[in-house]
């Protein structure tokens, strides 16, 4: 029963994507410290890894989603947005970083949800 519940297909994708959301967080706050670094290449998390996990979810193989570690890596898309070469752009990455937020309590909620259902069936009371 328990190895279901923390085994599903819903419940370790949300914790790998919690992962990535942390690992986001770090990424953007690195790009907002180096915002006036001259040649400081902008990065988030590893589009390789949104592909993959995209993937290991599509396939439903629980050991595959598992097994995904999020990385970051430089942002292939951003420009310079000054002749110094920084490719980092302050109102982008404030919006990132409420989007990501959002993001990382949404997945928050649904783990705590799993733990509280398993709280309601050891316990026999709602909270």
């Amino acid at each position: 029963m328990i190895d279901a519940l923390f085994n599903s297909t819903n419940y370790v994708a949300a914790k790998r994507l919690l992962d990535a959301t942390v690992v986001r967080h770090e990424a953007i706050a690195a790009n907002l410290a180096n915002l006036e670094t001259p040649g400081y290449q902008r990065v988030d998390l590893s589009r390789s890894f949104q592909e993959e996990l995209r993937r290991a979810i599509a396939s439903k193989n629980t050991s595959q989603i598992a097994a995904l570690k999020p990385a970051l890596a430089p942002d292939p898309t951003a420009l310079p947005n000054s002749r110094d070469g920084n490719t980092v752009n302050l109102e982008q990455e404030l919006l990132e970083l409420n989007q990501n937020a959002l993001v990382h309590a949404f997945q928050t909620q649904l783990i705590t949800s799993r733990l509280l259902r398993l709280k309601l069936a050891i316990t026999g009371r709602p909270v």
